[in-house]
């Protein structure tokens, strides 16, 4: 599969549309289609079958369908001046400078979403990350909201004082928090963003918790994902904790 020169620089949604009909269906929720990438089969397990395998059944049934595009770059099209809507990204087939360049974007049309990832110069590890993050993402969005069990575990650390986060994004709305219920729903979905993307990577790959000041106590850490694992069981033969492979 492949894209021709010609079609380079399409806006996102645009790409998705000229190549609907040659999607490859993956399941009964995801497609995709590999633009301008020779990709082995091998490649092709690690960028799809394995990570969409890893999918908790409950998860994957909060899912839009999803259109995956593997592309080879992604460019940040110009924007109007005085513009104040988020960039558009564009599909490239020659690398973009590095101000304009981009390694994920994702766009949600009705009961459809489309995700595509810059694959060239891409380690599986960071597609990966970037692929279960767009998934945590979309089902913070599913109208179901952000499960009350989350928020009751994020007000106990919180009366406790517990110190810390699962990643950046969330750390900094922690640092943030006061007494407003709108700064707290802010952290609570970003929170609950970031330890689901931890908890869905961490069930298809075998990752390491990155160490420092701003991470979570362990055990709280534990509590969150062992909280998740009751909430949507791994598919069979899958493990969470590594106490769950005994």
């Amino acid at each position: 599969m492949s894209a021709p020169n010609s079609l380079s620089h399409l806006s996102l949604k645009n790409f998705a549309d000229h190549f609907r009909s040659e999607m490859v269906p993956l399941g009964n929720r995801f497609c995709y289609f590999a633009a301008a990438v020779s990709l082995t089969a091998d490649e092709l397990r690690e960028y799809l079958d394995e990570p969409v395998a890893a999918l908790p059944p409950s998860i994957a049934a909060l899912l839009p369908r999803i259109q995956i595009l593997l592309v080879p770059y992604l460019a940040q099209a110009p924007a109007p001046q005085k513009s104040r809507r988020a960039p558009e990204f564009l599909i490239s087939i020659e690398q973009p400078a590095e101000d304009v360049s981009g390694q994920f974007v994702s766009i949600k049309q009705g009961q459809e979403a489309v995700l595509a990832f810059a694959v060239k110069d891409t380690e599986v590890a960071d597609y990966h990350y970037r692929f279960y993050r767009a998934l945590a993402e979309l089902v913070a969005m599913h109208a179901s909201g952000i499960p009350q069990g989350y928020a009751d575990l994020l007000k106990a650390e919180i009366d406790s004082r517990a110190h810390g986060e699962v990643d950046e994004p969330s750390w900094k709305l922690k640092q943030a928090l006061d007494n407003s219920t709108r700064r707290f729903g802010h952290y609570l979905r970003q929170s609950f963003i970031d330890t689901l993307t931890l908890f869905l990577h961490g069930i298809c790959c075998d990752i390491d918790v990155e160490t420092g000041p701003r991470q979570l106590p362990s055990h709280l850490l534990r509590k969150r994902l062992r909280f998740l694992r009751e909430l949507y069981p791994p598919p069979a033969g899958y493990a969470v904790l590594p106490e769950d492979l005994r």
